[in-house]
């Protein structure tokens, strides 16, 4: 029996975009063609993600303006949930909404109390252009509402106002990735 290859093992690991880029503030191109190149993106998704300690990563903080992301993260009963969304659409956000401390990897070592609500439902399709439906609760709704949000063209600090928004953008300015 064969065993299934672990997400994002032959992968390779690409240069992360960051706060600034055009293709972070622009909203992604749907996904049309499902061969070998999107099974490929998916790999390397996994392990830029996976080398960069995130829990979620999508196509666009990659450079690639298509509508796919990837996850790897707990909920808040520490229950893993794995898996790749392609074209997902954020059809339900609900609950309470919690502010709580939100990071992105492609503003690395910033993070901001971020308001999202508490349960989250993505359609999308798998890489063989099947229909999946991912819900989440907590932090794994914190996760997929995110991601989706890349797509779309926002990153977190887009979801802040006031004082929470100056100083994550004021310490973007400073660091030492910054353009």
């Amino acid at each position: 029996m064969r065993q299934a290859s672990i997400p994002g093992s032959s992968g390779r690991v690409r240069p992360m975009s960051l706060l600034g880029d055009p293709v972070l503030h622009s909203p992604c191109e749907e996904v049309t063609d499902f061969g070998p190149p999107l099974a490929r993106l998916v790999e390397d998704l996994y392990a830029t993600m996976y080398a960069a300690e995130g829990v979620g990563l999508a196509a666009n903080q990659i450079g690639v303006a298509q509508r796919v992301f990837v996850y790897d993260c707990p909920d808040d009963e520490d229950r893993r949930h794995l898996g790749h969304v392609v074209n997902p659409r954020l059809v339900e956000a609900d609950g309470v909404s919690v502010r709580g401390p939100e990071g992105c990897l492609s503003l690395p070592g910033l993070e901001a109390g971020t308001p999202r609500f508490d349960r989250a439902l993505v359609e999308g399709v798998d890489l063989q252009g099947e229909p999946v439906r991912v819900e989440g609760t907590g932090f794994f709704a914190r996760c997929l509402q995110h991601e989706c949000d890349h797509l779309e063209g926002r990153v977190y600090p887009d979801r802040l106002t006031g004082w929470r928004r100056g100083r994550v953008l004021r310490a973007a300015r400073r660091a030492p990735w910054s353009r």
